[in-house]
């Protein structure tokens, strides 16, 4: 039997309007959590339901929530991540145009669960669309009893705020992400202390991002045992899978973890293009290492399959390459996106990510020596493990992992004096 999805509105229909997402369900989560169950049973219960951050690390929801002082420190905050910026990674995007009451109803039953006062929603600054759509349904949520003071008799103080960004990368790394939210330069802060015991103006702070929080409605309504059925068991539920690249049908896909990349690619996003044959895939976004066709062939979607096979699950961004890509032109592309967007705050990342794009636009051009090839390699090594935080890893995975896996690619490039592949050197 095909799986049913659950994140988001079936075929194309949007739910962004109260009537729509309670007729479907809406609101009965929180109602159930707030009326029935204690805030420490809640947080059991998202606790049993195994639910992963969707947002890249992978770390378990409800252990995070737990590590906030149980003493009532006051006020406390969640910091709800929609900014996004990951390339190949649209799927938050789709959550806040056309179901973003789901939202604000997990930020509810998790404000509920740890005695939150406010919700920040950091979202993508060019999210202008899905900005204003849920803003509305705020608006629509706090006339209906959902937000605001004594929310449904329970006592539960609790309002939502909504914040744009200006399209900097480095803030949805969450501590970049509370420095802007501050009215700071969006950089990552040196820890501990740790978010949950300083976090947004140094109080308690619970940090996830859009799609987490879309789970918890659904975790609590029907429960962590029905939640585990889907998935593997470390990776339990479903998630929305971004497909982009040289395929068929680029899109969003709700699956559960476990999905085989090959069914993903060949059966939902509808296959290559004719006459093309498989090269290369990063499966989690473009901070993610690549996997050779052969590899990505063989794997199922969830984080431990992904990491025993030389990548990491990400935010679930699959980005496809066919036999007709370059692979060095790939890693400039990427090389040149982390260079522009380190905060250059740690000179492993701010130097780092420079001479990556340097030497990549070296050996395109067919400039470099083979001894560069391994230059490459060896300032990738030394940016991993070394900084704040990831951003670095990310820059040095993507320009590391394609030279290490794709190294005959490289090589040509020099010895031919440029890209073997006709019509697809370029600048940048």
């Amino acid at each position: 039997m095909a799986f049913v999805g659950y994140l988001l509105p079936p075929e194309g229909r949007n739910w962004s309007a109260l009537a729509d997402y309670k007729a479907n369900g809406g609101y009965e989560g929180a109602e159930k959590a707030v009326r029935q169950m204690k805030p420490a049973d809640v947080l059991t219960e998202v606790k049993n339901s195994g639910l992963r951050g969707r947002g890249g690390a992978g770390f378990a929801a409800g252990m995070k929530w737990s590590f906030l002082p149980a003493d009532g420190v006051h006020p406390r905050y969640i910091a709800c991540n929609a900014d996004e910026s990951e390339p190949g990674t649209f799927k938050d995007r789709q959550i806040l145009e056309r179901n973003p009451h789901q939202l604000i109803e997990g930020l509810l039953i998790a404000a509920w669960a740890n005695s939150i006062d406010a919700a920040y929603v950091y979202m993508r600054g060019e999210y202008r669309g899905a900005f204003d759509n849920l803003n509305a349904a705020v608006a629509e949520a706090r006339a209906a009893g959902y937000l605001g003071r004594n929310i449904l008799g329970s006592g539960l103080d609790f309002e939502i705020y909504v914040h744009r960004g200006a399209g900097a990368y480095i803030c949805g790394e969450e501590t970049g992400l509370m420095e802007s939210l501050e009215g700071r330069k969006g950089q990552p802060r040196k820890r501990p202390p740790f978010p949950a015991i300083a976090g947004l103006w140094k109080r308690p702070t619970v940090i996830n991002n859009v799609e987490t929080m879309s789970h918890v409605p659904h975790v609590i309504r029907k429960g962590a045992d029905w939640f585990k059925t889907i998935g593997t068991e470390k990776s339990t539920g479903s998630t929305i899978f971004g497909v982009s690249g040289q395929i068929m049908r680029p899109g969003t896909y709700e699956l559960p973890f476990g999905t085989p990349l090959r069914e993903i690619i060949h059966e939902y996003a509808g296959g290559l293009r004719p006459g093309r044959t498989l090269k290369a895939v990063i499966p989690g976004g473009v901070s993610m290492p690549v996997l050779t066709a052969e590899t990505a062939m063989q794997v199922t979607m969830d984080h431990d399959t992904l990491q025993k096979n030389g990548s990491l699950l990400g935010t679930g961004a699959v980005i496809v390459f066919d036999d007709t890509s370059c692979m060095v032109r790939a890693a400039i592309v990427i090389a040149r996106f982390f260079r522009h967007e380190s905060c250059g705050q740690c000179t492993q990342c701010r130097e780092g990510t420079g001479w990556l794009h340097k030497l990549m636009m070296q050996i395109e051009a067919g400039k470099a020596r083979k001894s560069d090839l391994d230059t490459v390699d060896e300032i990738t090594r030394q940016m991993e493990g070394k900084t704040i935080c990831a951003l670095s890893d990310a820059a040095a995975w993507g320009s590391g992992w394609f030279l290490r896996r794709f190294r005959p690619e490289f090589e040509a490039h020099i010895e031919r004096g440029g890209c073997p592949l006709a019509g697809v050197s370029f600048e940048v």
